[in-house]
């Protein structure tokens, strides 16, 4: 079976993978870095042809896509295959895999375990973690072992409970430099980038200067060296509660609605399908199937 070629959108950047390096670029020209948070091959080959940067294969999954109240519940087999789709996709951006709860807090040896399998498995280019301290032993094996992070500071989801919920972080001194501090040690322990989620813009503008590696923002402001939205969420496809810090660019959610209630309706009302939607035969074939079939002859015993 033959495939079509896709043809890129008229902003699609030259092919090939983005180099990991070319980040580290863009913040040194000042060129904006985007970032979409996608689950699948359709959504990564769409970020694809928009020009996408990098793809984030976000735990937030379990929410938009498994239908649960936090990220916590992603496993690492859920993760593997939705990363495995969005590389099917995602052609030229980076692919950065989200390592769910629990595959990298026991210990160094099973957070290198679980990365080298989003990277072998399921094609990432990269992997990102949460938290600082006792993240950064875990950043500088995954690094010593080759395997490019990404880090995250301010709101981190899995462990939200902790931070008294789903609350933006470093709105007070201690907390802001606590924040830099944390930005610092990541870019030590080897990140290659850091996202920066609900944090107050002045604080992501602080760290955004003190860091040679790019940040990406969520909630932090526009002094940040890129933005990152959950593909779900700027397309108005997620149910829930959006954060203050979402722009929606369409309402897809109404879209499709209104494409299923029709379907719904002129199937009921037998208009679809219509002859253009089904298969012929030839008149011949046709004729010879419905013929009757030829009598059958007894056959005598002797």
């Amino acid at each position: 079976m033959t495939t079509r070629p896709r043809t890129p959108a008229p902003n699609t950047p030259a092919p090939g993978k983005l180099p990991l390096t070319e980040l580290v670029e863009m913040k040194r020209r000042g060129q904006r870095i985007a970032m979409v948070t996608a689950y699948d091959a359709p959504s990564g080959r769409l970020a694809d042809d928009a020009g996408v940067d990098v793809v984030l294969v976000g735990d937030s999954a379990a929410m938009t896509v498994l239908g649960h109240d936090s990220t916590v519940p992603a496993t690492m087999e859920e993760m593997l295959i939705l990363t495995r789709a969005t590389t099917r996709g995602a052609r030229r951006p980076l692919v950065v895999a989200d390592m769910p709860f629990g595959s990298f807090q026991v210990s160094d040896a099973a957070a290198l375990e679980n990365a080298i399998r989003f990277v072998k498995e399921a094609g990432a280019d990269a992997v990102k973690v949460e938290g600082a301290g006792p993240t950064l032993a875990r950043v500088r094996a995954l690094v010593g072992a080759g395997i490019p992070v990404m880090g995250h500071i301010g709101l981190t989801p899995q462990s939200a409970t902790m931070l008294g919920g789903f609350k933006a972080q470093g709105r007070t001194a201690a907390g802001a430099q606590a924040l830099v501090d944390a930005a610092l040690a990541l870019e030590g322990a080897g990140c290659f980038s850091l996202v920066l989620e609900a944090v107050p813009a002045p604080v992501a503008a602080r760290i955004t200067q003190a860091l040679a590696i790019p940040t990406i923002g969520i909630g932090a402001g526009a002094e940040c060296d890129g933005q990152v939205l959950v593909y779900h969420d700027l397309l108005g496809l997620y149910d829930g509660q959006a954060p203050r810090f979402v722009k929606q660019y369409a309402d897809l959610a109404q879209e499709i609605r209104r494409a299923l209630e029709t379907y719904v309706g002129e199937v009921r009302e037998g208009t679809f399908p219509e002859e253009r939607h089904t298969y012929s035969m030839p008149e011949e074939e046709l004729q010879a199937w419905q013929a009757p079939p030829a009598p059958v002859t007894a056959v005598s015993r002797r």
